[in-house]
């Protein structure tokens, strides 16, 4: 049976079928170097992305590479099925409220969600060619581990009681970043800001002295917090007033003017009206001169009634309501539209709110100096990613806040003793449920009290999430392969949770176990549309990987991924046009395949002609620039190179020089066929197991057609030392070559014509070939 001309994507499915059979791909522990990949464990609420489609299979040509550099590869897909994004599903799907449903019932809600989108999630991974596996689990299996099982769960809850016992995690009423959307806290790392055209007013408040002075917000439904007026030490315009009082229009209270750094001189009238919390700099400067702080927030981001006539209204309704009201008592001089920064809930993209909550914090602040030196234990590709992670842990102010008052994620193991308050944290061993179950004990350690009430409370997903390199080398059931194998080898992820994921997890590693938890650390950039832009449903810009392979293939997809760009410096395009394009390299790998194989491989003891050498010394070069590429994460740039040699020299080049010789052409012996047609399998071999991390399908159909082997059973080619360096030729035989058949374009003559055309000196080792494969007469060279 003869090799396809053109690739058919029906193909793909029947070679899948062949590796989930065999289980290929299965992790088996033996004397091998272990390499270990935390992949990032996708939400399984949402179809996958191209995004992700992008980066896994980056992930799998890494996986596949290394597994051909004699490496055991362990490769599993992590679903991530825990926190706010199903509860929010499940109130949707199902018209029920979190709020007022049984926490059971809700939750049995959740997982028949969950069940049904990570069947969906499996199956899109597996078209795509992911050679996912896991722990003493086949391909079969799928590699897979989910972060609401209750094994990983239990993992999460032992690192809790560890840090608990050691004294880094505590119960404290803060004043905490918090989503009224959501209706839970938030750490640091899960705000973002955003830019918003808003209203800056000019508000009036009149001196106890007499007179008044003019002050700029973008918060005036705040006004019944405000404790003061504050003004630049260096600005002159104000200096006069310290010590003076303001009343506060509306409430008619009275606050001091002082002075403090924090006001711009250039923002507003240089006065800053300092509130409980308007944002962090509020938060600062109340610490600052020990004001205290009135809060007008509850927990739903409506005016409590502190605020007065405006309670019950939403912060942004309160707003324009005060701003009627201050204009009606003339106390507004004025409203500008100007930008401003505003910090917002990463989930619902909803403007947060400070307000104090009792919640469970792990430090993190007291860390920061040993933090940055583990994170440069790391290696970081590309170099410039590691400063995301360092600026971060440079940043942190505060303690991580862990608890979340949510029903789906892993419980916190506390109970607290009903008669006098003691605390207990349960040992290590098990997974524990304590909203629904008793403690392991049956009275109180301080008092002797036999009712107890269980935490509701549960942490917050990163928690979770930051266990993951953990949990898959081994931890909970195999501590001697655990620690051979941790740090682990790799961390792949996307540059928007460097912060959170990245970050949570050096933290957890530090704390839990005392060093870094990666040696390599592969930060990525995201997949974008054809104009650059984010792609979403409101842009209507959405590209479902699953609809390009039904169209396409995975293989093509796969092709586009490694030639499009470095997604580790930018943003990646997504273009049709552009797939369709790099899809064209199957097309002529498989036809190249095909020319060689319609000759019978017949025994050489190696290459005899110069052009066999040259090209054997260019795949040697090939070889050598591919693996360096590869041991840099350099994918694209790795690809790029064999698609240029398979292309623009093999195929171009030395296939058309050495066709003469195969079809024994007058002049040639039949030992410079054999030595050529020994070249060609043998070139071809080695740009298969080159390609077959990028594109293991075609590879392994053509391997198999050709080799009657699996490609990705083989080593991945070495360079071969003794083999002469004739690489500087290339150059001047691509040149000459296309000078030839320019001259032969622009005389009108086909490429099979005659031509008189004299050969460079330099090029005259050549010269059998060259004659031969131009059909050069007069002014040839001899040889």
């Amino acid at each position: 049976m003869s090799i396809s001309t053109r690739w058919d994507p029906k193909v793909e499915e029947e070679i899948l079928k062949e590796w989930e059979d065999k289980g290929w791909y299965r992790f088996v522990k033996d004397d091998r170097p272990v390499y270990i990949i935390d992949t990032p464990p996708p939400y399984v609420n949402t179809p996958v992305h191209i995004g992700q489609a992008f980066t896994f299979v980056y992930m799998d040509a890494i996986a596949r590479y290394k597994r051909m550099t004699g490496h055991s590869v362990l490769f599993p897909l992590g679903l991530d099925r825990n926190g706010l994004p199903i509860e929010v599903q499940a109130e949707k799907e199902f018209k029920i409220s979190v709020r007022t449903t049984p926490r059971a019932e809700f939750i049995g809600k959740c997982r028949e969600l969950l069940d049904k989108n990570s069947d969906a999630t499996k199956r899109s991974f597996k078209r795509l060619g992911i050679s996912f596996n896991s722990y003493e689990k086949s391909y079969e299996l799928g590699g897979l581990y989910e972060t609401d099982d209750p094994e990983f769960r239990r993992l999460t809850q032992e690192t809790f009681i560890e840090l608990y016992n050691k004294g880094l995690i505590y119960e404290s009423e803060k004043v905490s970043n918090y989503c009224p959307d959501c209706r839970i806290s938030l750490s640091d790392a899960e705000v973002e800001y955003e830019e918003e055209r808003t209203k800056l007013y000019y508000i009036r408040f009149p001196l106890k002295r007499g007179g008044d002075v003019v002050v700029a917000t973008t918060r005036p439904e705040l006004l019944a917090a405000c404790k003061a007026i504050i003004y630049n030490p260096s600005d002159e315009r104000y200096t006069a007033l310290k010590g003076e009082k303001a009343i506060v229009p509306i409430y008619n209270n009275e606050i001091p003017i002082v002075d403090h750094p924090y006001a711009k001189p250039d923002f507003g009238t240089g006065l800053v009206m300092i509130c409980s919390f308007g944002d962090r700099g509020d938060m600062i400067v109340f610490k600052d001169l020990g004001l205290d702080p009135v809060f007008l927030i509850d927990e739903d981001g409506r005016m409590n009634p502190l605020a007065g006539k405006y309670r019950g209204m939403k912060v942004r309704e309160a707003r324009r309501a005060i701003a009627d009201d201050l204009k009606a008592i003339g106390a507004l001089v004025k409203e500008e539209d100007v930008m401003h920064e505003t910090p917002i809930c990463w989930r619902s993209k909803t403007p947060i709110e400070f307000i104090p909550r009792k919640e469970l914090y792990l430090k993190q602040v007291a860390f920061k100096e040993e933090l940055a030196k583990l994170a440069g234990r790391m290696s970081f590709y590309s170099k410039e990613s590691a400063q995301l992670l360092y600026s971060w842990i440079g940043s942190l102010t505060d303690d991580w806040v862990i608890s979340r008052r949510r029903y789906y994620g892993t419980e916190i193991p506390v109970w607290y003793c009903k008669s006098c308050g003691y605390v207990y944290v349960p040992p290590k061993g098990r997974y524990y449920v304590p909203w629904k179950e008793r403690p392991p004990i049956d009275r109180c350690p301080k008092c002797g009290g036999a009712e107890f009430i269980g935490e509701t409370r549960i942490f917050d997903t990163w928690f979770d999430s930051s266990n993951t390199p953990i949990y898959i080398s081994g931890y909970l059931w195999d501590r001697e392969f655990f620690s051979k194998s941790y740090p682990v080898s790799l961390r792949p992820q996307g540059k928007e949770i460097v912060r959170s994921w990245l970050y949570f997890t050096l933290l957890k590693s530090y704390l839990f176990l005392g060093k870094e938890p990666f040696k390599d650390v592969w930060i990525h950039m995201h997949v974008v549309d054809e104009r650059g832009r984010k792609m979403s449903k409101s842009l209507g810009n959405v590209v479902d990987p699953m609809d390009v392979i039904k169209r396409y293939g995975a293989e093509a997809f796969r092709a586009w991924a490694f030639l499009e760009g470095d997604i580790t410096t930018g943003d990646v395009k997504f273009s049709p046009s552009r797939l369709e394009a790099a899809s064209k390299f199957l097309t002529k790998l498989l036809n190249i395949s095909r020319f060689i194989s319609s000759f019978n491989w017949e025994k050489a003891s190696g290459p005899i002609t110069n052009a066999d050498v040259w090209i054997t010394s260019e795949l040697n070069s090939l070889i050598n620039n591919v693996k360096a590429a590869n041991d840099q994460y350099q994918f694209n740039k790795a690809f790029t190179l064999i698609r240029d040699f398979t292309w623009f020299v093999f195929a171009d080049h030395y296939i058309e020089m050495v066709k003469p010789r195969l079809y024994m052409a007058p002049g040639f012996t039949e030992a410079e066929r054999k030595s050529a047609l020994w070249t060609l399998y043998h070139s071809l071999d080695i740009i298969l197991r080159l390609s077959a991390p990028y594109i293991p399908f075609v590879t392994y159909y053509i391997y198999n057609m050709i080799f009657d082997k699996d490609v990705h059973a083989e080593k991945y080619p070495d360079a071969e030392p003794k083999v002469q360096d004739m690489t500087g030729y290339t150059e001047k035989l691509v040149a000459f070559n296309h000078s030839v058949w320019n001259a032969k374009k622009e005389r009108g003559l086909s490429l099979k014509d005659p031509i008189n055309l004299k050969i460079p000196d330099e090029l005259s080792i050549f010269t059998k070939d060259l004659v031969a494969m131009h059909n050069l007469s007069l002014g040839s060279s001899a040889g």
